[in-house]
């Protein structure tokens, strides 16, 4: 199927318009309506990808599309089904239940003829028993699944499912698509907003797509809602989009991928010495409503696990931090939590302590353990000291710099290697002559 790959359009032209329900939202009423239309997702349905070859051969089991709100998945999924004349259900797996799964698999099968699309929204929302549920049919064919979630497959869906399914990610909507769409919506009379015979500058549309952070449906909703508060006829500029979004959100969901995205953003900028990106991704966190807990407790892991003994402060720097924010709370903690975030970024990196903790475990886990030497074990009673227990012991205080050059395992390995980076570079150097 030959797709256009210019993404400066979500939707193209060639579909004829039909009129909509005028209660319907405008991001229901845009939709696409067939898949030459859906540009805003080119590798997924641009020129030679796998989705419109499947779909076109209507050759296709169960799919997966992942991707953040906004991004098309359910209209995707409408579009497939009627690409391929299939019968669609929609099922929402916040609401839906194991017996209203069992009567749509139930019917399926008998109108095995209809070849249903089953579309599960939210399917990450569905427990184990409801997924497995939808495994023999899933097999057999009677169904063709499509889930749509915003959640990683890989944590939420049982592997059986998703060993059984195509997975799509779906990207945010690039901003100009966004634009092209709101520019067409409000002139579209069938679909869109064309009836208000509004106007805009071309920056207002730039402006929303902008704070609607690649979220499509939350653009159009933005579009619908200031053209209804204009009267008829009006011309809409960049003031009315400002006080509209003065008092918007930051779209992060802490119960999403967002919110690993951004920890693990902030933690590998942390690492990476860049205080600015670090301090950019922390805040985003906590603007969208992160508990300012979870990222203090983030800071002291990576403070012992990138800093460690290049800047043993980092440590006290970040527990402080998050004792600010047990003891202070936002919004006052997110000054302790910038000075961490800045003070961390700063310093000396050694994951020394990461290795050596690392090695240790492994030596544990692969090789014999070892029982503690009679010289260093406990002879504070009598009996222990008629074993033998700390006879030979060496107190390392009666040794020229505090150092005996006893052995302390019966078998020395060696899991620390001391990094050269700040004050573990010092520290490096005392154990060479250690040594």
């Amino acid at each position: 199927m030959a797709m256009d790959s210019d993404q400066n359009d979500l939707f193209r032209d060639g579909a004829p318009a039909q009129a909509e329900p005028r209660h319907r939202p405008l991001a229901v009423r845009m939709r696409p309506r067939a898949l030459d239309e859906v540009i805003g997702q080119p590798h997924i349905v641009g020129e030679g990808c796998l989705l419109p070859r499947l779909i076109q051969a209507d050759n296709f089991g169960s799919l997966i599309f992942y991707g953040p709100p906004g991004c098309g998945k359910t209209s995707l999924a409408e579009v497939i089904a009627a690409e391929t004349q299939s019968k669609f259900v929609r099922v929402n797996a916040v609401l839906s239940n194991v017996a209203e799964l069992r009567d749509i698999l139930r019917l399926a099968r008998y109108e095995s003829d209809k070849r249903t699309v089953l579309f599960i929204d939210e399917i990450h929302r569905f427990n184990k028993s409801q997924q497995d549920l939808l495994l023999p049919d899933v097999e057999a064919g009677t169904i063709r699944l499509i889930g749509a979630t915003t959640h990683n497959p890989g944590f939420y869906v049982n592997p059986p499912l998703l060993s059984r399914s195509h997975l799509f990610r779906l990207e945010p909507v690039p901003a100009d698509a966004i634009a092209a769409v709101l520019a067409r919506a409000l002139e579209d009379p069938e679909r869109g907003l064309g009836g208000h015979r509004c106007t805009a500058d071309a920056a207002v549309f730039q402006a929303i797509a902008k704070f609607s952070s690649g979220d499509l449906r939350r653009a159009l909703n933005a579009l619908e809602t200031l053209v209804l508060s204009q009267a008829v006829g009006a011309h809409i500029d960049v003031g009315a989009v400002e006080v509209f979004a003065k008092e918007r959100q930051i779209r992060y969901d802490r119960d999403e991928d967002e919110h690993y995205d951004h920890a693990s953003a902030m933690i590998k900028s942390i690492r990476g010495s860049d205080p600015d990106a670090a301090l950019y991704w922390t805040f985003k966190m906590l603007a969208g409503g992160e508990d300012p807990r979870f990222v203090a407790r983030r800071l002291v892991i990576l403070a012992s696990e990138d800093v460690g003994l290049a800047n043993s402060h980092a440590l006290t720097v970040a527990v402080a931090a998050f004792e600010a924010c047990e003891k202070v709370g936002p919004p006052e903690c997110e000054y302790a939590i910038a000075h961490a975030v800045l003070y961390l970024a700063t310093s000396p990196k050694s994951n020394s302590v990461t290795r050596a903790m690392a090695a240790v475990k492994r030596h544990l886990r692969e090789r014999p353990v070892q029982a503690v030497p009679l010289w260093l074990r406990d002879a504070h009673t009598k009996t222990n000291q008629a074993l033998g227990h700390g006879a030979d012991y060496r107190y390392s205080h009666d040794y020229p710099q505090g150092v005996s050059g006893q052995e302390y395992m019966l078998e020395p390995i060696t899991v620390y290697e001391p990094g050269q980076a700040g004050a573990e570079a010092a520290t490096a150097q005392r154990m060479a002559q250690l040594k």
